[in-house]
């Protein structure tokens, strides 16, 4: 399942840069997360990057876009050609 970034984000600035996949981008209003980039960090890191680090807690699992542990594994080794 891809993540997402909610209404309560900060703009704080420090999720973007801790994205392997180049996923997260700043939208009009907060930061947003690209779910055919998002692949929870899987491939790369145990957890989430922007989880770890974000100050708010405002980057839950995207309902929208559910994918499993092995639909997100293909989809890391689909963008980093690995």
């Amino acid at each position: 399942m891809a993540l997402k970034i909610t209404e309560d984000c900060i703009n704080c600035s420090v999720c973007e840069p801790e994205c392997p996949n180049n996923a997260i981008t700043q939208g009009d209003e907060i930061y947003e997360i690209d779910p055919d980039k998002c692949t929870e960090c899987v491939g790369h890191y145990d957890e989430p990057q922007c989880v770890a680090v974000c100050p708010v807690d405002c980057i839950p699992k995207d309902e929208n876009h559910v994918e499993g542990k092995e639909d997100l594994l293909r989809k890391f080794q689909r963008l980093s050609g690995k």
